[in-house]
């Protein structure tokens, strides 16, 4: 009993030890007109941690130090093409959710593309050549193979 009771205390402990290290929400802006413009461009904006969220979506650490930039590039009377401009500069155009195209980035784009292409190209050649092996194959060959079927077949009916 006294085993059962400590194991709970211990529990119980782990999960209070787990609601004291939550962090509290980030503070927003008093001014509902910046945190709508701080929303917009954490949508443009992505993750450099997660990679495949928004600013908006992530809850990582740099997402959210990353909004509070942007939050305070726009408190300070920066316009939303300068903040997305400082932060392409700082971290590349990795950092926009959907990337401009241009030469760097023409890859990114139709690099999938290309890539499906290519291999329905393989597949269809690997299957032309199948066939073309197949259509060579000599007329002894067929026969025998034509026999040896139908010996099998004998031998299930005769079962």
């Amino acid at each position: 009993m006294r085993k059962l009771l400590f194991t709970l205390l211990l529990a119980a402990s782990a999960v209070s030890a787990d609601f004291a290290l939550a962090k509290e929400a980030a503070l927003a802006s008093d001014n509902p007109e910046l945190e709508k413009r701080v929303m917009a461009l954490s949508e443009e904006l992505r993750c450099l941690v997660c990679q495949n969220q928004t600013l908006a979506d992530s809850h990582a650490e740099l997402a959210m130090d990353l909004k509070q930039q942007v939050r305070e590039k726009l408190a300070s009377g920066m316009s939303d093409k300068a903040v997305v401009d400082y932060m392409v500069e700082r971290y590349g155009d990795f950092v926009m959710y959907r990337p401009p195209m241009k030469g760097t980035t023409f890859l990114l784009w139709f690099g999938p593309f290309v890539l499906l292409i290519g291999g329905i190209l393989i597949l269809v050649r690997k299957l032309s050549r199948r066939q073309v092996a197949q259509a060579e194959m000599p007329d002894t060959e067929l026969k025998r193979a034509a026999s040896l079927l139908e010996g099998a077949n004998d031998t299930k009916d005769k079962a």
